[in-house]
């Protein structure tokens, strides 16, 4: 109650407009994405809470692999590394060896090979993965790790990931700086979204590094192919959590600062970068623990800190969830649980552990883990290509973009709706629209007159849990039965409703009108504060895409119950209801009279032309509302306007 309460108060706090319908909305789609989450994360736990054989466990496994794999979008064929050694350091101990491989043709991977001057080849090895830092594999905090496991007789291959380090693939040559800010997330955004309408995802590139640099460490004799482990923070917590389920040729692994579950991640911080993000990952029954559970029995070990963003109590709960598992392959002590009561960042205490961790379980002997004292490279002395960066040593190098685009042309070419065949079918299966509909049920909130109409406020009920706000506006006088227009903006639903705006030109011309806010507008619209430095609307479509939800899908079933509340009135003449789109509000408008052919036309202004245009475009912004994941596979908007044909303007 007192909860309730709050939330009133709070809702209450904030003025409100005059064409505002409703009130609380602005929290709604986040709440309706929850309860799909939480249906989804109770399933999962209690499917593996009902494991109880080693068969059992392969099954999970097997299960989670699989999925994994069809959410980034599979990988690509294994091509020549084509690796060079541009140059090398002597360090005494230890020496450092510039490495540059192509994980992909003209995909070029900068990285540095620590290798110990001591002891007796073949060594243990550790991929080192980087997190996120402008500096990437020389950041001084990762490169004290690879320097502390190289001095205790390990191989480490560190390698900057797509946007960091060398690699920045959004380069600025006038200000020696990526074009875009956040220490590589801002980069593995702007090419991840891209990505998704490809049906992949940008993880698929880091992994497909990591899996390509595990094969070049096998070309070496110094490296003892049988132990291989991984290890990285944040970032590369995420990556070495990814490579311990993706490449099963890992002998040991020991992510930090990354694993937790969903259910605490979800409303604080939330979803994070485009990498960690994986389409239809909830509703496939995945949680964080599984990249630890496709990993047994073999050993493993999560690092935590107690006061990190990424919540502790959802890391104690994976951990737990996976010892079970470990258990049961007799194999309780190959998971590991390391907690420091510190904030996020690979600390002394979880470098340290790390290194304990390995030499137990690669090495076959005890180690205190003390980290010596340290006397590091610069970045500058570590870099591995002539400029520093590789777009300006490689001209015609390829980017996470270019890459995506190439795939896109080939989908592009083979996608089923080409020219408008079969578009009803492929759109509502893409968007995951139900063809079942009826009239919904709505309410007047008030009503406003204006010299020569009215407008009346109404809400509409969608579906349970989603009430669309709506203005109708309704011109005095003319036939007892008038045409009517659905208008949908994106800027929101008062955009174009003040006096002498668009809307009342066409009301003017004796129509009715509707313009309403779909979710995620106008006043559903999250409200634009940051939840841990990233956009409430970026999180609310990522939150979507985890559960099996899209932003247009979900849009468009609000256009379409909106135009069954419109056939319903008396006062419309239902074979002459038409659609409006502004800017990304024409997308939706595409999508609705396409799946709704009693819609007699649809008028698309300022609207984006095609999703092939977007994945060729070197920078975008605002794209999130109008993902699709796979759109590309199965069609493209103009394939939607070919299929509408004289029922679709273009302006």
């Amino acid at each position: 109650m007192r909860a309730a309460l709050l939330f009133m108060a709070c809702a209450g706090a904030y003025a409100q407009s005059p064409l505002d319908v409703s009130a609380g909305l602005d929290g709604q789609l986040d709440r309706y994405l929850t309860g799909i989450a939480r249906q989804q994360w109770e399933a999962r736990a209690a499917a593996v809470a009902a494991i109880r054989t080693p068969a059992e466990v392969q099954a999970r496994q097997a299960y989670i692999r699989k999925h994994l794999v069809e959410e980034i979008g599979g990988f690509p064929e294994k091509t020549p590394l084509n690796p060079r050694i541009t140059g090398t350091l002597d360090r005494g101990d230890y020496k450092v060896e510039k490495l540059i491989y192509e994980s992909q043709p003209h995909y070029y991977v900068t990285a540095n090979v620590f290798v110990p001057a001591k002891g007796k080849p073949p060594y243990p090895a550790v991929l080192g993965t980087a997190g996120h830092s402008l500096d990437g594999k020389a950041a001084d905090l990762y490169e004290r790790v690879w320097v502390s496991l190289a001095k205790r007789g390990f191989v480490v291959l560190a390698y900057d990931p797509p946007g960091q380090g060398e690699r920045l693939e959004y380069f600025d040559p006038a200000t020696g700086k990526s074009r875009l800010s956040g220490g590589g997330t801002g980069e593995h955004t702007m090419a991840g979204m891209q990505c998704l309408l490809t049906g992949t995802n940008i993880a698929r590139y880091f992994i497909w590094d990591g899996i390509r640099a595990f094969d070049y460490l096998l070309t070496r004799p110094d490296v003892d192919p049988k132990r291989i482990g991984v290890a990285g923070n944040s970032g590369g917590g995420t990556q070495s959590s990814y490579l311990a389920a993706f490449e099963p040729r890992l002998a040991a692994a020991a992510p930090s600062c990354y694993l937790t579950s969903w259910e605490k991640l979800w409303s604080g911080p939330g979803p994070q970068d485009a990498e960690q993000d994986f389409v239809s990952f909830l509703k496939d029954g995945l949680d964080f623990a599984d990249f630890l559970i496709a990993f047994a029995p073999k050993p493993i070990q999560m690092a935590t800190a107690t006061r990190d963003f990424f919540p502790i109590d959802g890391a104690k709960a994976a951990f737990a969830e996976a010892h079970r598992i470990f258990e049961l392959l007799g194999a309780a002590d190959h998971m590991g649980f390391f907690e420091f009561d510190d904030t996020h960042g690979w600390s002394l205490p979880r470098r340290e552990a790390t290194y304990r961790w390995f030499t137990r379980w690669l090495q076959g002997r005890q180690d205190d883990g003390a980290e010596p004292e340290l006397k590091l490279d610069t970045p500058r002395d570590l870099q591995c290509t002539e400029t520093g960066q590789v777009a300006t040593s490689f001209p015609g190098a390829e980017t996470v973009q270019s890459l995506n685009a190439a795939l896109a042309a080939r989908l592009y070419a083979g996608r089923a709706g080409a020219g408008g065949k079969n578009i009803a079918a492929l759109v509502r299966a893409r968007l995951n629209v139900a063809p079942e509909r009826a009239v919904p049920r709505w309410e007047q909130r008030g009503e406003i007159a204006r010299q020569g109409y009215k407008i009346e406020k109404i809400e509409i009920q969608a579906e349970p849990g989603i009430t669309v706000p709506a203005l109708v506006f309704v011109p005095s006088g003319g036939p007892r039965r008038k045409p009517a227009v659905l208008y949908v903006d994106a800027a929101g639903k008062a955009a174009d409703a003040g006096g002498g705006g668009a809307i009342e030109g066409i009301v003017r011309e004796g129509k009715i009108v509707l313009a309403l806010d779909p979710r995620g507008w106008g006043e559903s619209a999250p409200r634009p504060k940051s939840a841990g430095g990233y956009a409430t609307s970026y999180q609310s479509a990522m939150r979507a895409l985890l559960v099996g939800k899209t932003m247009p899908g979900m849009q468009t079933v609000d256009v379409l119950r909106s135009f069954d509340y419109l056939r319903s009135r008396p006062d419309v003449n239902a074979t002459r209801i038409s659609i409006t789109g502004k800017g990304k509000g024409g997308v939706l408008a595409l999508y609705a009279a396409v799946l709704e052919p009693r819609m007699t036309n649809a008028i698309c202004t300022g609207s984006p032309e095609s999703y092939l245009g977007i994945v060729r475009m070197k920078m975008h912004e605002d794209l999130m509302d109008i993902v699709v994941p796979g759109v590309l596979r199965d069609f493209d908007l103009p394939d939607i306007v070919k299929a509408l044909g004289p029922r679709c303007a273009i302006h």
